[in-house]
């Protein structure tokens, strides 16, 4: 008898808002493999119209709950542009360590609390309490050390209130920096034990060619930059974003879908180290290497190695940033801001992916027009593409249904997407 199967998802969990898988499965042929996002469109470009500049970053922070460091450094870069903006090395070191503090909050967020119940093989991270409280502990650990490394750097542990136009708003004082110096280095154990627990985990033999995108490297590892550059040979001005994400509409989607050189792409940490891995830590490119992800990596779930390859990056790189800052005075915490007319673009890898954000502005430094492309946009359209491999793939092998369902639905919270900040 020819195979029938249907799988039908609504809405799939452990994912940061609503989307849909269907697959069908007619007569042992593949009808339909699908990954919708079915959220109710968000406007908030138009919110940005009219703004003054000096609250436009603190909006775009409220974009996104997971990404609001990311969405408020992406905005001050591209009002900065637009008033040609030079900050200072302090205030850039600052930004760094936020961003690395984000980095951390959400990449601990999605391996420990939204991936690692399907390799553990649990509906949710809360039978976990019993059968291995060891993982939990460790991830409320790390997870409480990026959100005190956020607070102090950006103000608040989410929604940033001391980054601003020019720079930032006040230096965290030594004390506190120095006591965030000793949890990052206590925090190396946590992260190793976290490798061997990962290492443990059975990521699908799954391969899927595609090209991937990212900031460019210039003098370390990307999470801020101004080129843009992909694994099919694509190389471009971060301002030219559009000529990069070339957004389209689909009739099942809410979201955007983007392609470049064909016909998707993807962003987030499988493609920063993909594009950059030479700039990683030591540390990082040995646990790389000791989880077997080399570049160029096409295998989806190595996403998740990827993120925590990116953790013990983060990690180091915060300690060195922190040394950095005691050792020097502090100087000028902000430049002066002169409001002009004119377009910046900002852009930053944000934890899953490049972020652009494009504000036009009038004389008096208020908002003409915005636009933004974040993450997910960029990888909705490749999502559903892996999506039709996969089942091509493992129907073949003679999978279960139960079995098919569970691998799709690994397979989009592999690219740990934020759908509420992709529909605009």
């Amino acid at each position: 008898m020819s195979r029938q199967v249907t799988v039908d998802v609504r809405h799939l969990t452990r994912v940061e808002g609503h989307g849909n898988i269907l697959v069908r499965i007619k007569d042992g042929k593949l009808e339909e493999a699908r990954w919708d996002v079915v959220e109710t469109p968000r406007f908030f470009e138009v919110m940005f119209k009219g703004k003054d500049f000096r609250s436009v970053p603190l909006l775009a922070a409220r974009i996104c709950g997971i990404c609001s460091i990311s969405h408020c450094l992406t905005s001050l870069a591209a009002t900065e542009n637009a008033f040609q903006l030079v900050i200072p090395k302090t205030a850039a070191k600052v930004r760094l360590l936020a961003k690395h503090g984000e980095t951390l909050q959400s990449h601990l967020l999605h391996l420990f609390f939204l991936a690692m119940p399907d390799f553990l093989g649990v509906p949710s991270v809360l039978p976990l309490l019993e059968t291995n409280p060891k993982a939990v502990e460790i991830a409320i650990r790390l997870k409480g050390l990026a959100n005190r490394l956020c607070e102090v750097t950006a103000g608040r542990t989410t929604h940033p209130v001391s980054l601003r136009v020019g720079g930032v708003t006040v230096m965290p004082c030594s004390d506190e920096l120095l006591d965030l110096r000793g949890e990052l280095e206590h925090s190396l154990d946590d992260l190793a034990a976290t490798v061997d627990l990962v290492k443990s985990f059975e990521l699908p033999e799954f391969v899927r060619e595609t090209e991937f995108v990212s900031l460019k490297a210039e003098d370390g590892y990307p999470f801020f930059g101004d080129r843009v550059i992909s694994t099919d040979g694509v190389e471009c001005d971060a301002a030219n974003y559009l000529e990069v994400a070339n957004e389209y509409v689909d009739a099942n989607n809410t979201s955007k879908w983007t392609h470049l050189s064909r016909g998707s792409y993807v962003v987030g940490a499988l493609a920063r180290f993909n594009n950059n891995h030479e700039f990683l830590h030591p540390e990082a490119t040995r646990v790389a290497r000791e989880m077997n992800l080399e570049p160029v990596c096409h295998n989806p779930f190595m996403c998740n190695v990827a993120q925590l390859v990116e953790c013990i990056h983060c990690t180091h790189e915060a300690m060195d940033l922190i040394d950095e800052l005691i050792a020097t005075q502090p100087g000028e915490l902000t430049a002066p801001v002169e409001p002009k007319s004119g377009q910046g673009v900002g852009a930053v890898e944000a934890p899953r992916g490049i972020l652009f954000h494009d504000y036009e502005y009038n004389h008096e430094g208020r908002i003409v027009r915005a636009n933004c492309v974040v993450p997910t946009t960029q990888n909705n359209a490749n999502i559903h593409r892996d999506l039709s491999s996969l089942v091509t793939y493992f129907v073949k092998q003679g999978i279960s249904d139960e079995a098919l369902e569970l691998k799709c639905s690994m397979l989009v919270r592999s690219y740990d997407p934020c759908i509420s900040c992709s529909v605009h």
